[in-house]
């Protein structure tokens, strides 16, 4: 059973950093890519960055220059580091994986962690 488990979101002030994580953990035999959605209430889910294995990223033009996506491949961990925080970054973030385990290309989501900006 694969599962993706998320951390690191919270409450923060306007101009703040957050640091958001998620380990994939099961039947695991590649990854491929990893990313970060989010969702605010009553707006569409749109994603945020994602990570290719070799690193190549993307990211959303509202985030360039203040969000930075990163992979551990040995811990099969992504990375979102959140500077610069906007009230409009408030949204649960949600990690999603394409992950080969070893029966099937699948689609993976976390659970989602709340990130709230406000002073």
């Amino acid at each position: 059973q694969v599962q993706l488990v998320e951390s690191g979101g919270g409450l923060v002030q306007p101009g703040g950093s957050l640091r958001l994580s998620c380990a994939a953990s099961g039947r695991i035999l590649s990854i491929n890519p990893m990313g970060w959605y989010r969702q605010a209430p009553g707006k569409e889910r749109e994603l945020v960055a994602s990570i290719n294995s070799d690193s190549s990223t993307y990211y959303v033009d509202s985030v360039k220059g203040r969000f930075t996506i990163s992979r551990d491949n040995a811990k099969n961990t992504v990375y979102l580091q959140m500077n610069s925080l906007k009230p409009e970054d408030t949204a649960v973030y949600l990690c999603n994986a394409h992950i080969n385990n070893y029966y099937s290309l699948k689609t993976y989501w976390g659970q989602g962690t709340q990130v709230t900006v406000s002073s």
